[in-house]
């Protein structure tokens, strides 16, 4: 009788993790949340920020600088301007929003199981962005190049956790700052087919990617339907910018949605203590969103916010800290009385390497991101050095993170399979449940197991090769990269894209801003 070939020591035991954890991840396209949320004010305090941020409205007011057609839409809706100063009467943003505003909308995928909706109980995850360096453990720290970009949005569409593309994951700085934003979408229409954020760097740019989104959805669906949400800062404190503007007024006027999002480093940006730069977020959101509904009333929008706070000793960004989380726990429940779709942050961390505060960092954000009631989660997966670096080895140890955030929001199941009454019968006192027909029955899908953490013991951890999480995980970025295989694109489709994006370069020169 011939010799059975030998299996490798450990293959029997990977392949039953890895079905495992096949099963345990979600693939829904978003998440549906059954948790009730954290909130940090009661309803005296939600008033009290309330009227505090109308006060900043009504005597402070905000300034829309070099874009006089917002000067005249304020003024035509009855705000007064001075300058560039526009300063609200009390209740007019309010009443322009509540007026139109979607309180969740539906962003088209040009695959449409891929579709995800925003707003509600849902939760939407989505990776870093704007990161011009990438960290990997083989090369160290580098300039990102449009190779990376595509690496990403691989991993991204690969990620059963991440259910959006995302935007500028990083900044592909081989390419020319003003052609680069060409590249980015296509990469995103190309190599995924999961929803994508749209360029913002100016209007034109935004102009372009609502274009290339016509080529691939068609015209009339596009201005019937939305499919690009993209990130509009405000130019905090208290101010937006023409390029922020002009490139949401693009984005409104066909339809399109936007994150209102002011850009808050507490300290530096906004006053120190939490109901301060509450108040200043709110304040900046409620102008920035009844802009959009001015431009295109009924344009769906985001109510937005990144807050970090600042370290008085050196003026560097911190997190992880418990100020930003209670920050974005009481933004989240601003926005839900305003009836808005709410964004705010993800996996963030100020380390420089995918070590130990890059894991308590990301998990405080990401943990406190979920429970606030975030709907769209930016900066999920890949965060590093303050948003300065996207690391590879991060975003596979964030990825698997926001599986487990799946199964948390997920909550409590109370069928009678969940009940488990069976098992306590057969059991019993005193025995175990390791062999019950309900654990046999449940065990490959009981529990969210991670694919980053290693839980064997020390002698088979040694003969795995003594390996920490980042060593895990760049295996991991890299087969999974070697495996890919990209979503089918109509190749006529994907010819009009190239033909666009050939014609639009050649009309006008590389510039590096």
């Amino acid at each position: 009788m011939p010799e059975r070939p030998r299996r490798k020591r450990g293959a029997g035991r990977s392949a039953k993790r890895a079905a495992r954890q096949r099963a345990a991840v979600s693939t829904a396209t978003w998440i549906d949340r059954k948790l009730p949320y954290v909130e940090v004010l009661d309803e005296e305090g939600l008033e009290l920020i309330e009227h505090n941020a109308e006060t900043v409205l009504a005597e402070i007011g905000i300034e829309f600088r070099e874009f006089p057609r917002a000067l005249q839409l304020f003024k035509d809706a009855g705000a007064d301007i001075d300058g560039e100063r526009v300063r609200f009467p009390r209740g007019l943003c309010r009443s322009i929003i509540q007026a139109s505003a979607p309180s969740e909308y539906r962003q088209c995928a040009r695959n449409p199981d891929r579709s995800v909706m925003i707003g509600g109980d849902r939760t939407v995850l989505a990776p870093a962005y704007g990161s011009p360096f990438v960290r990997n453990l083989d090369e160290g720290r580098r300039y990102a190049t449009l190779d990376d970009f595509q690496n990403f949005v691989k991993l991204a569409y690969m990620s059963p956790g991440l259910h959006h593309s995302g935007g500028t994951v990083c900044e592909p700085v081989d390419v020319p700052v003003n052609k680069r934003h060409f590249d980015m979408v296509y990469s995103h229409i190309k190599y995924s087919d999961k929803p994508f954020m749209g360029s913002v760097t100016a209007p034109e740019r935004a102009q372009d990617t609502v274009d290339m989104a016509k080529i691939v959805f068609g015209e009339e669906f596009v201005q019937n339907n939305t499919v690009v949400t993209s990130l509009i800062n405000a130019n905090s404190p208290m101010t937006f910018d023409a390029t922020m503007l002009g490139a949401a007024t693009v984005y409104a006027e066909n339809n399109q949605a936007t994150m209102i999002s002011p850009f808050l480093l507490a300290g530096a940006m906004s006053p120190v203590t939490v109901a301060g730069t509450v108040t200043q977020i709110l304040a900046e959101a409620l102008a920035g969103i009844a802009y959009i509904q001015l431009v295109r009333p009924g344009a769906p929008v985001i109510f937005g916010t990144f807050a970090a706070a600042v370290s008085m000793q050196s003026g560097a960004p911190t997190f992880g800290t418990p100020e930003p989380s209670l920050i974005m726990y009481a933004a989240a429940q601003l926005a839900r009385r305003l009836g808005l779709p709410f964004r705010s942050g993800g996996g963030l961390c100020g380390a420089k390497v995918a070590d130990a505060q890059a894991a308590y960092e990301a998990a405080n954000t990401l943990q406190a991101s979920a429970l606030a009631g975030v709907n769209f989660m930016l900066h999920t997966a890949g965060w590093l050095e303050g948003g300065l670096s996207m690391g590879y080895e991060k975003f596979i140890m964030d990825a698997d993170q926001a599986n487990m955030i799946a199964r948390l929001l997920g909550g409590v199941d109370l069928s009678e399979n969940g009940q488990a009454l069976d098992a306590l019968r057969e059991v019993g006192p005193g025995s175990h449940f390791l062999g019950a027909t309900h654990t046999q029955a449940n065990f490959e899908t009981a529990f969210c197991t991670s694919s980053i953490a290693d839980n064997n013991s020390f002698e088979q951890w040694q003969q795995d090769g003594s390996k920490d999480a980042p060593a895990r995980a760049n295996a991991i970025w890299k087969k999974m990269l070697k495996e890919y295989e990209p979503p089918p694109l109509d190749p006529a489709v994907d010819e009009a894209l190239q033909s666009y994006i050939e014609r639009r370069k050649s009309e006008f020169e590389d510039r590096d801003y």
